[in-house]
């Protein structure tokens, strides 16, 4: 497909007796974001280690931008930011980002490179002085020194709180914005449900599903149904029409549920004492849930 930055077809990966890939297939299209989804031991970073170049399949094809892995990083058209790599010590980010726009050939001027990054205010300070969002700010500004036309993020925010992790999405948004695509591996779900166009899921080495992300969390079924109780008890929540799964906090109930109108019902009348009641669809985390789970029957 002349369209597509990335071609996964047929890939197998083993790691002794350890299959990670198993005979998985998915495309990126060119100027598409895409987030890889699964549990710890899906494949996710195999699958990144792969379309890198730095591991080989065992097994199938893997093709970026029209040509080998290892190629398309060589000509400089690639760009990754993974969950290792640290920065060096004694040098400021003005620094550390002149050096990666002068490996890539001055494809980008350090200024642009540091507004990108949001790093601007920050370009005098060293490597040691700076927070973890900061950080992982910095080792982004490294991968997009040569304008990538493909970006590669594996856990980019992980261990980051929650407004640097903001703050970093925002940053992204601007390279995507310049035709970039973008391909990003994520244990928070809600990052791959606003900023991804598709989401792959990976189950045990294989793709149990590949769509956008209201098509991914419509392949769940069921809804929920949030509300407070004064004092829940989980056997008669259970019992009640429809539902197939019960969590309580405290007095904080969520009901996953085949049947709403039944379920809210007799919720009403049999239970009692609902306050604060709210139906929802099933998220992308029901739907991984699921999807796994019907994996794992499989």
């Amino acid at each position: 497909m002349e369209n597509s930055a990335v071609l996964f077809h047929e890939v197998s990966k083993r790691f002794g007796a350890t299959r990670a890939l198993d005979h998985t297939s998915f495309t990126v299209g060119r100027g598409e974001t895409v987030a890889l989804l699964g549990h710890n031991g899906a494949g996710k970073s195999t699958a990144v280690d792969l379309m890198l170049g730095l591991r080989r399949p065992d097994e199938g094809d893997i093709t970026i931008l029209g040509t080998s892995p290892s190629r398309a990083v060589a000509s400089g058209r690639v760009g990754a930011l993974l969950q290792t790599g640290g920065l060096p010590d004694g040098a400021t980010i003005r620094d550390i980002v002149r050096l990666a726009c002068g490996l890539y050939g001055g494809k980008r001027h350090v200024g642009e490179v540091l507004e990108l990054a949001g790093l601007t205010e920050l370009a005098g300070r060293q490597a040691t002085e700076l927070s973890g969002g900061q950080a992982q700010r910095v080792r982004f500004a490294i991968a997009v020194s040569g304008r990538p036309d493909l970006l590669f993020l594996d856990e980019p925010t992980v261990a980051l709180d929650v407004e640097a992790r903001r703050e970093f999405w925002a940053v992204v948004r601007g390279a995507a914005k310049g035709g970039a695509s973008v391909v990003f591996a994520t244990h928070y779900l809600e990052e791959a449900d606003q900023f991804a166009d598709r989401v792959v899921v990976l189950s045990h080495g294989r793709v149990v599903a590949d769509a956008t992300p209201s098509a991914i969390k419509a392949m769940a079924g069921g809804r929920t149904v949030r509300c407070v109780l004064a004092a829940p008890d989980p056997q008669r929540l259970l019992a009640l029409p429809g539902v197939v799964d019960v969590t309580i906090h405290g007095n904080d109930v969520l009901l996953r549920t085949d049947d709403t109108d039944r379920t809210v019902e007799m919720l009403y009348t049999s239970i009692g004492g609902v306050r604060d009641l709210e139906v929802t669809g099933a998220g992308l985390e029901e739907a991984l849930i699921s999807l796994s789970s019907r994996k794992d029957q499989s």
